[in-house]
């Protein structure tokens, strides 16, 4: 393979990688100990 393709490939992998992180953190298991703002706040 082409050292280019590599870099691009590995790009690739990293941003999903955060992408799918970043959406287990929000919706998955850790996302019970986060806590809404606008409901703290509420009249």
């Amino acid at each position: 393979m082409e050292s280019e393709t590599v870099f691009i490939i590995g790009i690739g992998i990293l941003v999903i990688a955060v992408t799918v992180y970043s959406i287990y953190i929000s919706f998955g298991a850790p996302s019970a100990e986060l806590n809404d703002p606008f409901e703290d706040h509420e009249d």
